[in-house]
């Protein structure tokens, strides 16, 4: 984030509730890589993504006076742009099948360490089948890995996210990986990992 704290960040957030439009610019600025890169994960379409990051903060704007300051911004802003997400989705209809794969880092996070035209072609192939990979998923399948292996949310904050359980969180995240390592397994593709056991 390139603001300078949380105490910052509840006074723009005061000042916003209030209407201040420019208090709201300085949350935009601060989140707008992290609901873009969400938006990306989800759609799988850098123009689409970037309508959605606008419509995520429209709406967050709209409905600051629903915002309950005793949880976190950041989990509202998140949940307002993949809810919004999944709606897009569900337009498409696109349930397909899907392929287990290794998750790489968020791209935020991801090192600069690698180097060399050679390196830069594997990530970017890497890159390109990860989101393949991501794009079969069912929507709200989908929106746990992300939310989890991504965000590094926790099973209670994805839950207050998809408006579920943790059971149901944890049961989703579980079909997923074993779906994508049933599906690898027909295609005769051998997985990189095992799939995870949900605990």
């Amino acid at each position: 984030m390139t603001y300078q704290g949380f105490e910052e960040e509840q006074i723009w957030l005061e000042q916003a509730r209030r209407g201040n439009k420019e208090a709201f610019g300085m949350l935009i600025e601060a989140y707008q890589a992290p609901v873009f890169n969400l938006a990306y994960r989800m759609l799988g379409n850098a123009d689409e993504a970037e309508q959605a990051a606008q419509e995520a903060f429209i709406r967050a704007w709209t409905r600051l006076d629903s915002y309950d300051p005793a949880h976190k911004f950041s989990t509202w802003l998140l949940s307002i742009t993949s809810n919004y997400c999944v709606d897009q989705l569900r337009k498409r209809r696109a349930q397909l099948l899907s392929l287990d794969g290794p998750l790489p880092a968020h791209p935020a996070l991801m090192s600069e360490s690698a180097s060399g035209p050679e390196a830069q072609v594997a990530d970017g192939e890497q890159e390109e089948y990860v989101q393949n990979l991501l794009e079969t998923l069912p929507a709200d399948y989908r929106q746990a890995v992300i939310l989890r292996y991504w965000y590094d949310m926790s099973y209670d904050e994805i839950a207050e996210v998809m408006d579920t359980t943790v059971s149901a969180i944890k049961s989703r995240l579980f079909r997923a990986r074993r779906q994508l390592a049933e599906t690898s397994m027909e295609l005769e593709i051998v997985p990189a990992a095992p799939v995870e056991t949900i605990s």
